[in-house]
């Protein structure tokens, strides 16, 4: 079974057109703005392909885009090129990135932050983004809860058909570790590109493994890495987060290195 975002990257966008991105991103603009952030640099931790990264870049952000997945940035290069924008793709681990020099905030959707399944290595995260952010510089990033893995997913089954893609998300999550361990199974037909009537689909395997986190870890977390906790939000909206909530929007500020 091939790591997480290998063979999925190809027809990543294509799956995920239920998902709302122009609302993610106006969201996340707001928040941006809200707290001073209204140009400068900004990196995006687990870019993915580019979805939020080109929306800041087109909207006068001057957008680093972090990623470990070569396939997603490869379509995330393309995007950039189709905008004709100046973002700067990295192949980077989240966990060890480096830039040239400080941005004046540093962003991480879509639960990337959970794929980061070792406190201590999401702490070394949250010590290199306050590392690289200017003085006072922000911090905003969601995250997927304990209560969405056990109560929400757990050992559930999604799966959809499509013309020419079929594909099956098995989640098993255990309660011990609070490990969601998510196996994507997909079925790609041959030949898409020229309309073929062959009916020869190909399959592709991905295992996903993320971590639930409480609000009350990732507070501690970054208390502990010298930024400044903020405030969290129930995501999309701006209630206060708690333990109920299913996906949580953290900003955070750097306060010294």
């Amino acid at each position: 079974m091939n790591e997480a975002y290998s063979d999925f990257a190809a027809v990543y966008d294509e799956l995920m057109d239920n998902i709302p991105y122009d609302d993610w991103f106006t969201y996340l603009h707001g928040l941006l703005t809200e707290y001073g952030i209204n140009d400068g640099i900004i990196a995006d931790l687990g870019c993915g392909t580019g979805n939020i990264t080109e929306r800041l870049s087109m909207s006068g952000y001057d957008m680093i885009g972090i990623d470990n997945s070569a396939p997603m940035l490869d379509i995330a290069n393309e995007k950039k090129e189709k905008n004709n924008s100046t973002t700067l793709y990295l192949c980077q681990d989240m966990r060890k990135f480096e830039l040239y020099g400080t941005v004046a905030a540093c962003v991480s959707l879509c639960d990337s932050i959970n794929y980061i399944t070792d406190n201590s290595e999401l702490l070394a995260v949250f010590k290199l983004v306050n590392n690289y952010l200017d003085p006072k510089g922000l911090f905003i990033f969601d995250f997927n809860t304990r209560h969405y893995y056990k109560d929400i997913v757990a050992d559930s089954i999604i799966a959809e058909d499509r013309d020419d893609i079929s594909f099956i998300w098995d989640n098993y999550y255990d309660e011990e570790t609070d490990i969601n361990e998510l196996a994507l199974s997909l079925f790609i037909k041959e030949n898409r590109s020229d309309n073929s009537n062959d009916n020869l689909y190909r399959k592709y395997e991905e295992l996903h493994i993320q971590k639930g986190y409480t609000l009350s870890e990732i507070k501690d977390l970054i208390n502990a890495s010298g930024l400044e906790y903020i405030t969290a939000y129930d995501a999309f909206t701006d209630n206060p987060a708690d333990e109920n909530c299913e996906r949580i929007y953290i900003i955070a500020r750097e306060s010294g290195k």
